[in-house]
């Protein structure tokens, strides 16, 4: 949690009441009060906070202090003395925030203005301010806790909202604009480099979203999951990222599944965290409630399905069948459709659970018969199943065509709906070409996102032998593999350039370059070797010298790489090829005209809205983008390859600069000492 600190700066000569009834001015140290007294209370509680004072050179103080104001999660107001800015501040902080404010005050100095006078505050001592930091820590713990007002103007106008961060903030229409350019190239590393820029900016909050939602639509779970939880931090009833973050959770989960990872009963937890907060929020519409049904539905099927994900044919609908999470799953989409019959989503599976629990309890009746004491009650029970499948089948079909005809009439388009269409010709119709049209007709019009979303259905029911022909047709037209690479391992490759001859101490010099090769080659090999059954993607820029030589040998050895450019070819080669000569320049132009590539940005300017946060700084903008793109599947399936002396390099963004940054994200750092190479 992020507080912000209102209180004079420095040492001021304040007038002070003696007990004998007499004045005298005496100097008082507001900054050792927040040395001693304030900072270790927030330290004692994992909080972090600051005043006015850290922004004073920015030029912008007011918009800072605005901000700081709107979106600390706690203010801390000392309002010892009557200082203007400090009862200035404290009043927008009233006006615009009702909770978490926290007033400190030395006795002896100025009255509490009567305003404030019936608000509790912390009293400390001008001498030993340290001896109230238990009190301050309490104070902060039932302030956090708290849902009582602390705010005169709410609590004099009990109408009156507390107003939503997000409006008072925009992003700028270049960031705007970079984070299109971003998701229009489907570059994850790039998106996720802005979201964590934007964290530092008062406009956080709608970056956030704008960013959650691209990288949501890329699949990029990971960087998707952190965005959404910045933007919760900051509004933790925020419908869509409660919403958006219970779906992360559990195709993170359902992906741990496919690993064998333990993480998966936890993140499937957090899902339904997620989904209880959208259940208990208080403004939700019908079909909010439904869509909160059917999520809970979803997690329960994924529960299901974890019980025989890696069962053979023979035990897969066994285990399936006795398993008591359909039941659940089904109780939570049955109460989605019913809370709004236009909810098709809970509708379509719902159907698919319906279809499948009465395919498997016809084709293995002696186990539908384990779960009830009477054979009578097995008979009855799949015979209210039937029903149930009968009477959805016509009610969904009637809401599809009727969700249909609106949306054609409003000249609107939603992908989900005919995705849901096909879906229901492959749980229904006995035409299988039909199955074929229906997936043909909407296929080319899907993301990734959808697509994987269909395969993965279409995978589902064809391993319960559910429909098995409808699904085989389904998925000839989707193909069979969700394009999710969770096999994928990145080697991220930094390294020296070749010297230039004006370079008084050697670092690579030409004559190490068929050495540098062959432990290029070497390194690559080792990676291969540890990682089998996956497949090795490369990454790196296309600098003369390492970067180039790691292209060759990946090629070479039937690697796919992909060529990351910090600049536009014309302007890379100048300052990272030309001054090697033609050969380099002829290998850099073969890697461009057949390798993928990428460009990062038109000059080495950092963007107008990024100039502000210095320091920062071009190449290292340039490491990071890299980085996060190598980082696509967690840093346990990446490497790095680090072509380098061990020193500190020329500059900032160098190659120590990414050994720095891959070491701090938990991945492995393959070092070649260019300094033990041979020459010749």
């Amino acid at each position: 949690m992020q507080v912000f600190i209102v209180r004079p700066f420095g040492i001021k000569n304040v007038l002070h009441k003696k007990p004998d009834g007499q004045d005298e001015i005496q100097p008082f140290d507001f900054d050792a009060v927040e040395e001693k007294l304030i900072q270790p209370a927030l330290k004692a509680l994992s909080l972090s906070g600051g005043t006015t004072g850290k922004i004073f050179t920015a030029g912008e103080i007011r918009e800072d202090m605005f901000s700081e104001l709107l979106l600390a999660d706690i203010v801390i107001a000392d309002i010892t003395v009557h200082n203007a800015n400090v009862f200035y501040e404290l009043g927008i902080r009233n006006a615009l925030r009702n909770k978490t404010t926290v007033l400190i005050n030395c006795p002896g100095f100025d009255m509490t203005p009567f305003d404030i006078i019936g608000y509790r505050y912390v009293s400390y001592d001008k001498e030993q301010p340290e001896a109230a930091i238990e009190r301050l820590k309490d104070a902060l713990r039932e302030s956090i806790s708290s849902n009582k007002s602390d705010s005169p103007v709410f609590n004099m106008l009990p109408t009156l909202e507390v107003p939503d961060t997000e409006r008072f903030f925009a992003v700028p229409p270049d960031f705007s604009e970079e984070a299109a350019r971003a998701f229009a190239a489907q570059d994850e590393g790039w998106l996720t480099l802005l979201s964590k820029e934007a964290a530092r900016f008062e406009w956080r909050g709608p970056a956030m979203r704008l960013l959650g939602r691209y990288l949501y639509r890329l699949n990029a779970f990971r960087p998707a999951q952190w965005a959404w939880e910045t933007l919760l931090a900051q509004k933790s009833t925020d419908f869509e990222a409660n919403e958006v973050l219970a779906t992360i959770y559990q195709r993170l989960a359902e992906r741990d599944i496919q690993r064998n990872s333990a993480q998966a009963a936890q993140l499937l937890q957090l899902s339904d965290k997620a989904i209880e907060n959208l259940l208990t929020a208080g403004d939700m519409n019908r079909m909010e409630r439904a869509q909160a049904f059917a999520l809970k539905g979803r997690n329960a099927k994924t529960r299901w399905a974890a019980e025989w994900a890696g069962a053979s044919d023979a035990e897969r609908i066994s285990i399936a069948l006795s398993s008591p999470y359909w039941e659940n799953s089904l109780a939570y989409y049955a109460d989605g459709f019913r809370t709004h019959l236009n909810h098709y989503y809970s509708g379509i599976n719902l159907l698919g659970l319906l279809t499948g629990i009465v395919s498997m309890a016809e084709a293995q009746p002696d186990i539908w018969l384990l779960r009830f004491d009477e054979t009578t009650a097995a008979e009855t029970r799949l015979a209210e199943l039937k029903k149930d499948k009968e009477k959805l089948t016509e009610a969904l079909h009637y809401t599809i065509e009727s969700e249909r005809a609106r949306l054609k009439a409003l000249g609107e388009y939603d992908p989900w709906l005919d995705i849901t269409y096909a879906d229901f010709f492959a749980l229904t119709a006995d035409n299988v070409a039909k199955v074929s049209f229906a997936y043909n007709r909407i296929i080319r019009l899907c993301d990734q996102m959808q697509t994987n979303a269909i395969i993965r259905q279409l995978l589902l029911f064809r391993s319960l032998g559910i429909m098995p022909d409808n699904m085989n047709a389904a998925l000839k037209v989707t193909g069979e593999v969700p394009n999710e690479e969770l096999d994928n391992h990145y080697l991220l490759f930094t390294g020296h350039m070749i010297d230039q001859p004006c370079r008084t101490t050697a670092r690579f010099p030409p004559d190490k370059e068929v050495a540098a090769r062959q432990a290029i080659e070497a390194q690559i090999r080792q990676v291969i070797a540890q990682e089998p059954g996956r497949e090795i993607r490369g990454i790196a820029g296309g600098a003369c010298g390492g970067d180039i030589l790691f292209h060759e040998v990946c090629e070479e050895l039937g690697i796919k790489t992909e060529l990351f450019l910090s600049l536009p070819r014309e302007a890379y080669i100048s300052e990272s090829v030309a001054f090697a000569g033609n050969n380099w320049l002829d290998r850099f132009d073969a890697l461009y005209t057949t390798l993928p590539h990428r460009v990062l940005a038109p000059s080495k300017a950092l963007p107008l809205w990024l100039q502000k946060k210095a320091p920062y700084d071009f190449w290292s903008r340039s490491n990071l983008w890299m980085l996060y793109n190598a980082l696509t599947n967690d840093s346990i399936n990446m490497s790095l390859l680090a072509l380098w002396d061990g020193q500190g390099g020329d500059g900032e963004g160098g190659t120590a600069h990414m050994v720095e940054l891959v070491r701090k994200q938990g991945g492995i750092a393959l070092r070649i000492d260019i300094q033990t190479l041979s020459a010749g």
